[in-house]
């Protein structure tokens, strides 16, 4: 979703390059608008940096609205025609003040959380706050993209500058305008399960440019993804929209004037925004400040959530992931001071053993081998009986690690993950930091597929440059059979409830070091 954002905004710029003054009014009266805040709740900004710079924090939805006969058709049984939209994607962006990174907060829809009161300010109309806890994805029945954005400001108290929302049509309009986006699975899937429930996306293994219906069935699919859970769903959309943003570029290169310009109709007839962006040039002025930032300092991550039944609620550390973007810190770690770096120890003391979280995951599968059984029971028992009574096993998904790993969120942890890989044997270099987890998490490797007890694995003879590098357990992998220009990979496997596990999981790759 933001690159589509981003790759919309660079087609405004260039497809309205020379464009007349018809023309442009035509793109400006294509763009829908809608209040930015429909909640009581005011959060002030941010207060500038020494340079006068703030934060920008952008929220981005997208909705399953049923309200025209095109969404109908691709959204679903005709008996929804007209019912109350839902916030299905949601993405906060946050642009630092300086510049120089930007973060991205994806909340799954099936998020359970208080949607808070909101008043519709073009008719009066007042929506109650919820009674208890719902799904945040309702917030855009309550009227409108507006209480999507209140319910955001309520959760996390950070301000929000402004809201881009996207419905069915407009996504499927998009891929029909660049002729398809690349997709890749690495295992056939059908997306319907036993009760009939299901997107209906079938795709064999490979790459393919899907478009149309077959674009939204995608980006709706759960059944047939991951665990079947909105968590892979979301997945799902990343790596589509991923995908998006490189057909669009590449269409951004065109010379064609007129392919350009019905790209950009299209793109703004997809959007809704708050009145901060309602014309080109708003829209414009935003894409020269998203541009400042370079790629590699764009950092995605997921909210961090437990599941609740088939539902998901924020834990304790997503507070902590809130609070980062409410300071302005970086979430890939690189907002340190040099000066402030010298004078503190490289990381903070470790906990108490007994004390000491630690989540461990099995990562031993390989292109050749299954997952090793009982990896996860019998590391954790091991640290067990060292001392480390808080070890919990993680065994929702299998993943496919190189190299036994430990990860850290952020540097208060940094001690207590050394900690644990110092009692295991596991050398220092396979201690890293990654936003992608919520606390000391261990993945054992395809390196230890037996024992309790680490052995690092004698170095061959390949080259640093041609090792494969260790990835934290994200979202974005490349499809490794495709083309030079690949789409993203992703691993389905079939909808639960058939007897099946789940072997795989969506990553991506490590950042350029």
């Amino acid at each position: 979703m933001l690159t589509w954002f981003a790759a919309v905004l660079a087609l405004l710029i260039i497809g309205t390059a020379g464009a007349g003054y018809l023309y442009y009014r035509q793109l400006n009266h294509n763009i829908k608008k809608d209040a930015l805040n429909l909640g009581e709740t005011k959060i002030a900004q941010p207060t500038p940096n020494a340079a006068g710079q703030t934060p920008l924090n952008i929220l981005l939805i997208g909705s399953d609205a049923r309200d025209t006969e095109k969404n109908q058709r691709l959204g679903g049984a005709r008996e929804t025609f007209g019912s109350t939209p839902l916030a299905d994607v949601q993405m906060l962006v946050h642009l630092s003040a300086d510049r120089s990174n930007m973060s991205v907060v994806s909340m799954p829809r099936d998020t359970l959380l208080e949607i808070p009161k909101c008043t519709d300010p073009d008719d009066g109309t007042v929506y109650p706050a919820s009674n208890g806890r719902t799904m945040t994805n309702q917030s855009l029945g309550h009227g409108g993209p507006g209480c999507t954005v209140a319910t955001w400001q309520e959760l996390t108290g950070i301000h929000i500058d402004h809201f881009v929302m996207v419905d069915f049509a407009g996504v499927v309009s998009m891929a029909d305008a660049v002729g398809g986006v690349p997709v890749c699975v690495d295992a056939n899937i059908h997306s319907r399960d036993a009760q009939g429930h299901g997107s209906g996306l079938k795709l064999e293994k490979g790459t393919h440019p899907v478009q149309g219906e077959q674009a939204l069935q995608w980006l709706r699919t759960r059944y047939g993804f991951g665990d079947g859970s909105d968590l892979a769903r979301a997945k799902a959309q990343h790596l589509y929209m991923n995908s998006l943003v490189r057909v669009l570029r590449e269409n951004a290169t065109l010379s064609n004037p007129n392919k350009l310009r019905r790209l950009a109709e299209k793109a703004t007839e997809a959007l809704t925004v708050d009145p901060g962006l309602d014309t080109v040039k708003k829209l414009y002025d935003l894409s020269t400040e998203l541009r400042k930032v370079e790629p590699e300092r764009i950092t995605m991550t997921t909210m961090p959530n437990r599941y609740v039944g088939a539902r998901v609620e924020p834990t304790e550390d997503a507070e902590q992931l809130f609070r980062l973007v409410r300071d302005d810190i970086a979430l890939d770690g690189k907002d340190a001071e040099p000066v402030e770096a010298e004078e503190k120890a490289p990381s903070d003391p470790a906990a108490d053993d007994a004390d000491i979280a630690v989540q461990v995951r099995n990562g031993t599968r390989t292109d050749t081998l299954a997952a090793a059984s009982g990896r996860t029971s019998a590391v954790v028992t091991a640290l067990v009986e060292k001392g480390f009574t808080a070890a919990t096993p993680d065994t929702t998904s299998a993943l496919s690690e190189e190299r036994t790993t430990v990860w850290f969120p952020s540097a208060d942890l940094e001690g207590d993950a050394r900690r644990v890989a110092d009692a295991l044997g596991v050398p220092a270099s396979a201690v890293k930091r990654s936003t992608e987890v919520s606390g000391v998490t261990l993945v054992v490797g395809a390196d230890w597929r037996e024992g309790t007890a680490y052995e690092a694995p004698e170095e061959d003879n390949t080259t640093p440059s041609r090792r494969r590098r260790s990835t934290a357990p994200t979202t974005r992998p490349a499809c490794r059979s495709a083309p030079a220009s690949p789409g993203e990979r992703l691993s389905p496997f079939p909808a639960a409830g058939k007897g099946l596990t789940h072997d795989g999981d969506v990553r991506r790759p490590a950042r350029p070091r």
